[in-house]
């Protein structure tokens, strides 16, 4: 009997062996397992989310113990880096802030399309080319020269604050700040701060007294339109008014926090709004009974 069934096994092995019975199996494996795959990966696909996108989720009901939720719409934001740099040609190199800020300014104020290296370029043809190199660096000279060249009038003037309040173009100064050397654009001054296009922080702004303070020789270069139509690439914008100010910046560097976690959370229970429910849980230690829900949100409709 047992010797039977060795047999009949052997007699299918040996049928599977055959290469045409072989090859088929394989070709029925492979289909099968392409099958399986692609019923798995219908089961579990999960849609592409999209980039700078915020999906907020919250309990249907905070007074009871429920798993159900309810979904916001998406909300798409910009990263940080991005609105830093909004409108700016952020320069390339150490040296080259010049260059970057005269690219901005053609091209957020007169609409040109010019690349920072295109901007370099024009500078080392048309400027002091022997100076450049040696102080690795561009001025005020040689941007009036391939302005002049690129046929917009510009002049380099020598003024005060107030006269850096009153402007009607955007205009690049120097400034001496953090030990160093730097070619910024002043785009408007608004309620006391100066808002400034920095090739290498971004969008800035200083009060009046601190940029007086930095302002290196109290020079400034401005390019006017010539048929240009101005541009309101460089003008100010709600986000750009939404400024922290220096005392804030201060407060939040130095500000001692709590190292008891739970302590924060009860002290933020207390500064929300309470709602008194009653308390459904049957398991809870205080169930059956009146007790305060905090309602808390931690994001603001539009």
């Amino acid at each position: 009997m047992v010797k039977n069934s060795i047999l009949r096994v052997i007699k299918i092995i040996n049928w599977l062996l055959k290469p045409k019975i072989r090859k088929t199996l394989m070709f029925l494996t492979t289909i099968g397992s392409a099958i399986i795959f692609m019923f798995a990966n219908d089961a579990f696909e999960v849609a592409d989310k999209k980039p700078a996108s915020i999906y907020y989720s919250h309990a249907t009901d905070v007074r009871v113990n429920s798993y159900a939720v309810m979904d916001e719409p998406v909300e798409t934001v910009a990263p940080l880096s991005e609105q830093q740099f909004r409108n700016i040609s952020r320069q390339a190199y150490d040296y080259s802030c010049g260059s970057a800020a005269l690219t901005t300014l053609l091209n957020g104020y007169l609409g040109r399309q010019f690349t920072e290296k295109q901007i370099m370029d024009g500078l080392l043809k048309f400027g002091e080319y022997e100076k450049i190199v040696q102080r690795r660096g561009f001025s005020m000279l040689d941007m009036k020269r391939l302005v002049t060249a690129l046929g917009h009038p510009s002049g380099g003037y020598k003024g005060s604050i107030n006269d850096l309040k009153k402007l009607d173009h955007p205009a690049i100064i120097p400034i001496h700040y953090a030990n160093f050397k730097h070619f910024v654009i002043v785009r408007k001054y608004k309620e006391g701060r100066f808002f400034i296009a920095d090739p290498a922080l971004g969008n800035i702004s200083f009060p009046e007294a601190r940029l007086e303070e930095i302002w290196d020789g109290n020079v400034m270069f401005v390019v006017f339109p010539n048929g240009f139509k101005p541009q309101p690439t460089l003008e100010l914008t709600e986000a750009d008014m939404r400024f922290i100010d220096d005392k804030t910046i201060n407060y939040l560097a130095f500000m001692e926090v709590s190292e008891n976690h739970r302590q924060m959370e009860l002290n933020a229970d207390r500064a929300g709004t309470l709602q008194r429910v009653f308390n459904a849980d049957e398991k809870a230690s205080q169930a059956e009974s009146i007790i305060d829900v905090p309602l808390r949100s931690y994001y603001r409709r539009k």
